[in-house]
């Protein structure tokens, strides 16, 4: 009988799960690793064991892979699906095909529905199975998107995943079920925190396995589904080409103000890591405001231009390393660097901008303020002040000349998306931009009134 132990490695901010799987013998398989390799490396190193395959469920669209990287630098084969042709040396595997890890075997499933070549992974243990790597396909309490290929392709690829679902129900009951995509990820509608599940357990509890038929199924998905971030429709290129090899971590070069102004003159981008009431005290004109927290990659590959240089303002306790790796998570290789001193330096130098802080109270009592909510269209829904507009986040910077100049105040849930949203009004030249440091239930707890619910 062979041993193994399943090392669960997630990223909460894409909502990721990356699999460390020790299969008994000093080896290792990595499932599904994004381009940030901090966290699996460290695993593997308390472990004492040699990352020897690093595979792939899919094609990777909301984070940069991190299988080449491992290759280059651990020495790892690559396994993935048989997509065509890779710019780097890949296994591929069709329906059927086995690897063999220590004295376990994998063995490839097609599911398509979340992309085209998606393939689940059986775990086995002789002829028995113990457990199956279902990456974008079986979900907890739900499953993968399908609209991520194309517009044409995100019926058929629903009907895909109908069936790749009900191939999945052929497996016990009890076969443990392992997903990348969670709660958190825009691949998944998934809302929940447990992130692991059962085939027997999502049978019957699963709201997509309840439904009678195919087109039941196909309604019940793509109703579910919110918008994503436009950088997943260019990440799967870089992915399928292969990432460059970063090895190290990236350096992030200390910039005068001088040069930071030179460069923002020649079309470099400012982007603020500070927390959002630190930004609000002062930041650099013209500069985007996405704090450093578990979703920073997220709103960074979101909201800043790719083809623009990126320098960073950033407090001196902040981690350089969150910063370049969640930057090249998300396909930013190479930043500009860094303000050299912060927002000190700067300070010293010329007169930065702010941006004005209001509580729930304040709100409140000026109930003829215009409010712009940049949640997501599901969480507006849920409850919001009344009268307010929504706008989500990452369609914002292509619809700023829809929001009326101020006084206007910005919210989302507790403040670091509104700064994000206020940064990018006053860049547009918006003026008198105010941010709630708060959310909709502090509005309502101040103001005594109940929430407006719906669209």
């Amino acid at each position: 009988m062979g041993w193994f132990d399943l090392i669960p490695v997630i990223d909460e901010g894409l909502g990721n799960s990356t699999y460390l799987l020790d299969v008994g013998d000093g080896r290792a398989v990595v499932v599904d690793p994004e381009r940030d390799l901090r966290q699996v490396r460290a695993a593997a190193r308390r472990r004492e064991l040699r990352i020897t395959w690093a595979m792939e469920t899919h094609l990777h669209a909301d984070f940069i892979s991190g299988v080449r990287e491992l290759a280059a630098v651990e020495g790892a084969s690559v396994v993935a699906p048989e997509i065509g042709p890779r710019g780097f040396e890949v296994t591929g595997l069709r329906d059927g095909d086995t690897a063999r890890v220590g004295a376990l075997t994998l063995q490839a499933m097609h599911t398509p529905g979340h992309s085209p070549e998606h393939l689940s992974y059986l775990l086995l243990d002789g002829e028995r199975v113990v457990g199956v790597f279902t990456g974008g396909s079986l979900m907890v309490g739900t499953a993968g998107r399908t609209d991520l290929v194309g517009p044409d392709q995100t019926v058929p690829l629903a009907r895909a995943q109908y069936h790749s679902l009900q191939r999945l129900m052929e497996l016990p009951d009890e076969t443990p079920v392992w997903p990348t995509h969670g709660a958190g990820s825009f691949c998944s509608a998934a809302t929940g925190g447990q992130r692991v599940s059962t085939i027997g357990q999502e049978r019957t509890t699963n709201p997509l396995l309840q439904v009678p038929d195919e087109d039941a199924f196909v309604a019940a998905l793509l109703g579910s589904l919110g918008t994503f971030p436009d950088y997943f429709l260019r990440l799967g290129a870089i992915n399928r080409q292969g990432p460059a090899v970063l090895g190290d971590t990236p350096p992030l070069e200390p910039l005068s103000v001088e040069r930071v102004q030179d460069l923002v003159d020649a079309g470099a981008q400012v982007a603020d890591v500070r927390a959002a009431a630190d930004f609000a005290a002062g930041h650099v004109p013209g500069s985007l405001s996405i704090a450093l927290r578990p979703v920073f990659s997220t709103w960074l590959g979101w909201l800043a231009d790719p083809g623009r240089p990126v320098i960073i303002v950033r407090d001196p306790g902040q981690d350089v390393e969150d910063i370049v790796w969640g930057a090249a998570n998300v396909g930013f290789d190479i930043l500009a660097g860094e303000l050299a001193e912060g927002m000190a330096a700067w300070t010293q130098a010329g007169q930065p901008t702010t941006t004005a802080l209001i509580d729930a109270r304040q709100l409140a009592d000026e109930p003829d303020l215009a409010v712009l909510d940049v949640r997501q269209g599901a969480e507006f829904a849920g409850g919001h002040v009344p009268g307010a507009r929504n706008v989500e986040l990452g369609a914002l910077p292509g619809r700023v000349t829809e929001v009326p100049d101020g006084p206007l105040v910005v919210m989302c849930g507790h403040g670091e998306r509104a700064m994000s949203a206020a940064s990018i009004l006053e860049h547009a030249g918006h003026t008198d931009v105010r941010v709630l440091s708060g959310g909709s239930d502090d509005w309502a707890a101040a103001a005594g009134h109940s929430l407006q619910v719906g669209a």
